[in-house]
Order: C-alpha cells, then sequence, then structure tokens
C-alpha cells in the first residue's frame, strides 16, 4: 500500500471522529439535566398552540342557538298572554253591552237598602268556567220572578277573599220582569286570578 493511500485513510477516520464528538456534545448538551451546584439547565418545554390550528364549532354558535330558543318562547308567551288578555276583554265587552245601564240603575236603588234586601230567595248564582270568561271569575246571577204582579230586581255581588274580606263589588239587575219569567245577568270581577276570590250574594232587592 502506498503512504498517500495510508495518508488519505488516516485523514477520513479522523475526520470521522472529530464529527461523531462534536454531535455527541450537542445530544449531551439538549439532555443534561442538574449539574452539582444544583442549578438546572435548559430542557424542553411544552409550546402552546397557535390558535389557528383550532378547527370545529365556536362555542358562541351554541350561545347564540339557546338564544334563539328562549326568544322564541318568550315570544309565545307573550303572544298567549295577549291573546287570553283579548279574550277576556271580549267576554267582558259582550256582557258589558246588555248589563251596564241595568247595574247601574241596581247600584242606585240598593243605595238605601239596608240588610240583605227583600228578595234573597228569588235570586241564585252559578260560577261560568274560566276557559269561557278569557279567565276572569264570572258568575250567572238567575233572577225568577216569584211574584204575581211585574217587578224589578237589584243585587249586589261582593267578591271575598279567604279572610271573608270584601275585595270587590258589582251590582246587576233585571227591569220589568212579568209573573214567573227570569233573567240571567251576569256578574264579572276585574281583580287578578290570584289570590282567589269567592263570589257572594249580599243584597237582593225587589223594587
Amino acid at each position: 500500500m502506498s503512504t498517500r493511500s495510508c495518508d488519505v485513510r488516516g485523514r477520513s477516520r479522523r475526520i470521522a471522529a472529530l464529527l461523531a464528538t462534536f454531535a455527541c456534545g450537542s445530544v449531551l448538551v439538549s439532555c443534561s439535566t442538574n449539574d452539582n451546584s444544583g442549578g438546572t439547565s435548559a430542557s424542553a418545554r411544552p409550546t402552546a398552540r397557535n390558535a389557528s390550528d383550532f378547527t370545529g364549532t365556536a362555542p358562541s354558535a351554541l350561545a347564540s342557538a339557546a338564544s334563539t330558543v328562549i326568544d322564541s318562547a318568550r315570544a309565545s308567551a307573550s303572544a298567549a298572554a295577549s291573546s287570553a288578555s283579548a279574550a277576556a276583554s271580549a267576554f267582558e265587552a259582550s256582557v258589558s253591552a246588555d248589563t251596564a245601564r241595568a247595574s247601574a240603575a241596581a247600584e242606585k236603588e240598593l243605595k238605601d237598602v239596608k240588610g240583605s234586601g227583600n228578595a234573597r230567595s228569588d235570586v241564585a248564582m252559578t260560577g261560568l268556567p274560566r276557559a269561557q270568561t278569557g279567565g276572569l271569575l264570572a258568575v250567572v246571577v238567575t233572577i225568577t220572578n216569584k211574584t204575581d204582579h211585574k217587578t224589578s230586581y237589584a243585587v249586589q255581588i261582593d267578591f271575598k277573599n279567604s279572610a271573608d274580606k270584601n275585595v270587590e263589588t258589582r251590582f246587576v239587575g233585571a227591569e220589568n220582569l212579568d209573573p214567573g219569567e227570569r233573567a240571567q245577568p251576569v256578574a264579572i270581577s276585574r281583580e287578578p286570578a290570584e289570590p282567589r276570590l269567592t263570589p257572594r250574594l249580599t243584597k237582593a232587592q225587589r223594587y
């Protein structure tokens, strides 16, 4: 083997050894932990992911969907309340058109009546289902002329609470009923549904 060939091979081996030394040094630097002085060397730490790396539905989309459902429910409840109010107003208007004048006459007639009046036995009351009155508390006052002559009637209905305290008063009446004839005016409370009230026949006067 020539001297030149030996030199080339020897040089190649030295270069390979040198590269291996540098590589090992790099590994030792990156992998070392604690030294004798108690200090810590740099180590690999996790890095936060870029927000642009995330995919999927944003939470705001779910919140928006929930808000839409809530708004829809509120709108439905409001529409139902408006419908009930309209039904109550319509029922009251239909009754008031027929009884307003008679009610005013009855109130006037009963103003000076002492006690329960002279015609309680000619009067009866029947409650109406709230489904038919738009949610209002209403009673049919049945007045029957049990005399043998034409006469008129004035009736006072008091709406009382659970403590038997009078909360509201309504007047109804019937004019010029023939013997045996019957009239059925309606007394309506305008108080809220709660607390519940009970209608009482307070006065009934024949005149």
